[in-house]
């Protein structure tokens, strides 16, 4: 190759696994200006991507990692080759980095230029590729909770993968406080892990001058009086907890930064634990008394089963108030136990709703009428700005509670402060409601030990009706490990989307002035289908085949069968090609499944 040599000449001394490549580029003789190219093409062929003089943006390719070479051996560049490559994948590799490198050069010709008062125009089209961030500036970015939850061998959470994925897209990753470190490298964004931060007092000295830039939170409230100008992010759907008034509180509206959050990463990690406290209740099998019959060698099958009837949940009535990604994803649970399943939520759902084989209930009373288990996923609202109070407190009253079928179960992994606990209290004293299950925040004043939060109120009655309640505080998502370490490489995406770039992803109530609203992320299958989503299907070329042959067959034997009123003709068809159509919906059903394209759609 014209650009490249190995590195290694004694080829005696050459490794099977890593192999060293050295760029020879005659126009290039200053040893700076060729390491400032090779550190540049790293960039482009990994997350970082290049910024020009003039703003504009080439994203970065994400087709290399760990390129390096070690320190003190010869060369540019490090492959791993691990063993004999086909030659085609080594002139593939080659062109990639001679690509990366030419338009690394490119932008370091242009910067030697611009200090000689030559400069080009900025791109016409101006969009998300065209950098809007000061690259003489350090941005700084407060990370204030837990984004791992595995522990490292010290027995301590590992923040390790973020810590890796933020220096792979070209940020700095300080386990410290902004105070403890000294001259930012400008261009960058820096990360500041501080997961202990809880209370005002601690948060306040630290956030109120807007010392930090954005913020990254998953539980920690923070209070109105916190300042972050770039933004915030949010780790989850709900946003009850990002109080600043930068962005106009938990609701997003009248602020002059953007709120976001990563909808869907925890949703399906909340909706098993959601359902999981439905199965310890139901079926009703007394496990651990047969547990310990057997085990004392104290049972005979065929005598004294008998005394120990059940009752499975397969057509049993569970209303879920709600239709998020969360209330969605307990639908769908429930769906695959055959269970009936009643969704309320405002009435532009209802077409959505039904089209899944779900219920669609105009009110919440009717989504409780006769149900055996109510799921509520509605988030606290908007708050009163009269009452001081939010939109949904209270929510679930009386008159909700007792459309129940007697002997209901109550699930609440939402919001505590949703349900009426006076309300509550009756309904287990009457046994409309046989048990409740209760994820909530609670807080403990050091000094005092005072509870408080959305939890207490619920303590009171746990200790009233013993045996009645199971209380978690908060903990049905937040401690799901990969829920939160990709809801936080979200975060991540997010924060460099908003600060370099202006767009924001995930946008949580208003736009504010001077940013691009980038749409929806979301996980596959979790959530609306969007329209870049649908989009993305259709550059899959045997995806769109197989659809297309299979909706055709689909629609030519149905037409078939619809077109003939003769019975026996009927008969002879679907002889013929009944295996055929039930092969074709099959394979359109899992394809629709695993495209991520079922459920509601948003432009």
């Amino acid at each position: 190759h014209p650009l490249f040599a190995l590195g290694v000449e004694d080829s005696s001394r050459r490794g099977a696994a890593v192999t060293l490549l050295k760029v020879n580029d005659d126009d290039i003789n200053d040893s700076d200006i060729h390491t400032r190219i090779i550190a540049k093409s790293k960039q482009l062929l990994g997350f970082e991507g290049l910024t020009h003089p003039n703003g504009d943006f080439e994203r970065g390719l994400d087709v290399a990692r760990y390129v390096n070479t070690f320190p003190g051996t010869p060369g540019d560049f490090r492959l791993w080759i691990g063993g004999i490559r086909p030659v085609s994948d080594i002139r593939a590799v080659l062109d990639n980095l001679e690509y990366a490198y030419n338009r690394a050069k490119i932008v370091v010709v242009e910067e030697e230029l611009a200090k000689s008062g030559v400069k080009f125009e900025a791109s016409s089209k101006v969009d998300s590729r065209t950098r809007k961030d000061d690259l003489k500036r350090a941005y700084k970015v407060l990370i204030a909770d837990l984004v791992g939850l595995k522990f490292d061998s010290d027995g301590n959470p590992d923040p390790s993968q973020i810590k890796e994925y933020i220096e792979e897209r070209g940020g700095i990753f300080h386990k410290s406080t902004l105070s403890e470190v000294d001259n930012l490298e400008t261009g960058k964004i820096h990360f500041f892990y501080q997961p202990d931060l809880s209370r005002a007092e601690e948060i306040l000295p630290q956030t109120d001058q807007g010392q930090y830039d954005a913020l990254i939170a998953a539980a920690t409230f923070f209070p109105k009086e916190s300042v972050f100008n770039e933004g915030g992010v949010r780790i989850g759907a709900g946003t009850g907890n990002m109080g600043s008034a930068s962005w106009g509180g938990g609701n997003g509206t009248g602020g002059s930064a953007p709120l976001m959050n990563t909808p869907s990463f925890n949703s399906r990690a909340t909706a098993h634990m959601a359902f999981k406290a439905l199965l310890k209740t139901s079926p009703d099998l007394d496990v651990s008394t047969l547990h310990k019959l057997v085990v004392d060698k104290d049972f005979d099958t065929g005598k004294q089963l008998k005394d120990f009837p059940t009752e499975k949940i397969e057509g049993k009535r569970i209303g879920i108030v709600g239709s998020g990604n969360i209330g969605r994803e307990v639908a769908k649970i429930a769906q695959a136990f055959n269970m009936e399943v009643v969704i309320h939520a405002r009435p532009k759902h209802k077409p959505w709703i039904e089209s899944e084989g779900f219920i669609y209930a105009p009110t919440i009373e009717d989504a409780a009428n006769g149900a055996d288990f109510i799921s509520f996923h509605t988030g606290l609202g908007a708050p009163n700005q009269d009452g001081g109070k939010f939109e949904n407190e209270g929510l679930i009253g009386e008159s909700v509670l007792n459309s129940l079928n007697d002997g209901a179960v109550l699930i609440n992994y939402d919001r505590g402060e949703v349900v009426n606990t006076l309300a509550l209290d009756k309904v287990l004293s009457s046994g409309k409601v046989r048990y409740a299950a209760i994820d909530a925040d609670m807080f403990k004043n050091t000094d005092s030990g005072e509870i408080t939060g959305p939890m207490a109120p619920y303590l009171d009655l746990e200790q009233k009706h013993p045996g009645k309640l199971e209380l978690l505080p908060h903990a049905a998502a937040d401690t799901e490990h990969v829920s939160r370490v990709e809801g936080a490489k979200q975060a991540v995406d997010q924060i460099f989307s908003v600060i370099q770039f202006k767009t924001v992803i995930n946008l949580k109530g208003d736009l504010p002035e001077g940013y691009k609203d980038g749409g929806a992320n979301t996980v596959l299958g979790v959530g609306k289908v969007t329209k870049q989503r649908l989009s993305e299907s259709l550059e899959d070329a045997e995806f769109l085949a197989t659809m297309r042959r299979t909706t055709e067959e689909i629609t030519a034997i149905w037409g078939a069968l619809s077109s003939t009123p003769n019975p026996e003709r009927r008969e002879e068809l679907i002889k013929r090609y009944g295996s055929q159509l039930i092969l074709a919906s099959n394979t359109y059903a899992s394809l629709i499944d695993s495209g991520g394209l079922k459920g509601p759609y948003v432009e």
